[in-house]
C-alpha cells in the first residue's frame, strides 16, 4: 500500500492506493487544526505504507511539517515529487521545468493515463490554472490566475467601498454589492476558461476536451458554455501512475 498526499494552499488531499485502487481518506484544511494533530487523528487506524508520495505547492514549511508527521507516524521518509522535462508520456512544455506546479504536471499525467488527451484543463482551487495537453502528451503551455475566492478577498481588501455583508449569489446582473462581486469573479473565472479553450483549440486538434479539477471545479462547470467532465483525485490519481513508473 502506497500513501499519496495533495499538499495544496488551502487543505491536504490524501489516499490509500493498492492494486490501482484508489481510497481516499478525509481532506485537511488548514485552518482546521494543527497539522500534527489531524493527521494523527486520520491515521490512526492506517497500516505502514511501502512509500509516501507527495505533491505539494505549499511552501518548504509546510512541506516540513509534513514530512515530520509522515516520520514520526509511519518511520519513512515521504518522497517529494517534483515537476520533470517529461515523464508519464507527459512533456512539460516549461524551459524550467522544475518551475511548473506540480499538481498541474500530475494532473495532465492523470489525464493521459485516462487517455482524455487533447484537452485542457483547468485547477480550480485557490488559484485557477489552465494547462493544453495535446494528445501525444505535449504540454502546450498555460495560465495561471487567482480563483474566484480570492478575487472576491483581494477586491473587499483593496477596494473600502465594496462592502458584504452575506455571501453572494451567482446571477446574469446583480441589482446589489455581494452578488454582483461573486458573480463577477465567479463568471470572469468561468469566461477564461472558455477564452482558453477556443484560443488553443486548433493547436489540440479543433474539439478538445475540458477537464475540471480541484475544489471549485463543480461550480465553475455550472457556469460553463462549452461541454466539460470532472477529473476527480486528478493529482492523487497522477500520483498512482507516477508511482508505477518510478519503482522506489
Amino acid at each position: 500500500m502506497n500513501l499519496l498526499l495533495d499538499l495544496g494552499n488551502t487543505r491536504l488531499k490524501w489516499a490509500r492506493a493498492e492494486d490501482g485502487a484508489l481510497t481516499p481518506g478525509a481532506p485537511l484544511a488548514w485552518a482546521d487544526e494543527t497539522m500534527l494533530h489531524g493527521l494523527a487523528r486520520r491515521w490512526a487506524a492506517l497500516p505502514n505504507p511501502a512509500r509516501v508520495l507527495v505533491a505539494s505547492v505549499a511552501g518548504a514549511e509546510r512541506d516540513a511539517a509534513l514530512a515530520e508527521a509522515v516520520r514520526v507516524r509511519f518511520h519513512v521518509e515521504a518522497e517529494f515529487v517534483r515537476s520533470p522535462a517529461a515523464a508519464c508520456g507527459v512533456r512539460n512544455a516549461y524551459a524550467e521545468p522544475e518551475r511548473l506546479g506540480v499538481d498541474r504536471f500530475l494532473a495532465m499525467v492523470a489525464a493521459r493515463a485516462q487517455r482524455l488527451a487533447p484537452c485542457v484543463i483547468a485547477g480550480g482551487g485557490t488559484a485557477l490554472t489552465l494547462d493544453a495537453l495535446a494528445g501525444d502528451g505535449r504540454h502546450l503551455g498555460g495560465l495561471i490566475a487567482p480563483g474566484p475566492a480570492l478575487m472576491q478577498s483581494a477586491l473587499r481588501d483593496a477596494a473600502a467601498r465594496v462592502v458584504v455583508e452575506r455571501p453572494g449569489r451567482i446571477v446574469d446582473a446583480a441589482d446589489n454589492t455581494p452578488d454582483a462581486l461573486a458573480s463577477g469573479c465567479w463568471q470572469a473565472a468561468a469566461a477564461l476558461i472558455e477564452r482558453f479553450h477556443a484560443h488553443m483549440a486548433a493547436a489540440l486538434g479543433g474539439a478538445p476536451r475540458v477537464l475540471l479539477a480541484g475544489g471549485d471545479a463543480d461550480a465553475l462547470g455550472a457556469l460553463l458554455a462549452v461541454p466539460h467532465q470532472p477529473l476527480r483525485d486528478a493529482v492523487l490519481r497522477g500520483l498512482v501512475v507516477w508511482a508505477a513508473a518510478h519503482p522506489a
